[in-house]
């Protein structure tokens, strides 16, 4: 369930990034990226139809029950969770300042902004950094790989695959002793972020595999270069 939730999470970054990172159609690049097309598709067919008749629907109620002042609070208090993983991650790459603020952002809002329901530190010009273990190992050189959609938990690399379980460590929900507290929030938390992925998915034009491939592999490279991507064109 956590692989899940940060799987869907992936998805939510991958399509909100595809507003800023131009899109061209799948490119030959793309396709040499893509060895395993012919065993990826049907496995995102299974994800993709999986999600439309279950978690998809799950996310429009929860949106449509829900108070928007209560989903805010709700994705701010996992996004604090998180911090922790951007930590680890940060610390593992030795950025420090990153580190450093990503520590004040969680003690910030685990206490002034109430367990991170509110967030007070973005305001204070403590920029939330997004990090994790695919991205540390490609930070020290650690190549992609081949594109790989996983069942159930999606778009992922060779690299980026195995990575899922070291940042499931550094998720403090794992940690709570009571299961069922520890499963609703696990529940909780999918939820949360398949309906932050309501929006962004109306970006989505064409052939959707296609398109989330194209959006994952370049947001990803955008992400271990820094926003420092070489323009081929």
């Amino acid at each position: 369930m956590c692989a899940f939730r940060s799987s869907v999470s992936r998805c939510v970054q991958v399509l909100a990034c595809a507003c800023f990172i131009t899109l061209s159609p799948p490119s030959r690049a793309d396709s040499d990226a893509d060895p395993w097309e012919g065993i990826n598709r049907p496995v995102f067919s299974f994800n993709d139809t999986l999600d439309t008749y279950a978690l998809k629907p799950l996310a429009q109620a929860y949106q449509f029950v829900t108070p928007r002042v209560a989903q805010d609070g709700i994705h701010h208090f996992f996004n604090n969770l998180g911090e922790v993983k951007n930590l680890s991650n940060n610390l593992l790459q030795a950025k420090f300042h990153s580190a450093g603020v990503d520590t004040s952002r969680f003690l910030l809002n685990s206490t002034i902004g109430l367990a991170g329901l509110f967030d007070v530190a973005t305001p204070m010009g403590l920029q939330r950094s997004d990090e994790d273990f695919g991205q540390t190992l490609g930070y020290w050189g650690v190549s992609s790989g081949p594109y790989l959609v996983l069942p159930l938990l999606g778009p992922s690399t060779l690299r980026d695959a195995p990575a899922i379980l070291p940042d499931a460590y550094a998720n403090p929900v794992r940690y709570i002793g009571d299961v069922p507290t520890r499963n609703s929030l696990y529940g909780v938390s999918l939820i949360d972020g398949r309906a932050q992925y309501l929006t962004s998915e109306k970006l989505i034009t064409g052939d959707k595999y296609n398109f989330i491939r194209s959006a994952y592999l370049q947001t990803r490279t955008f992400k271990i270069k820094g926003g420092a991507v070489k323009d081929d064109f």
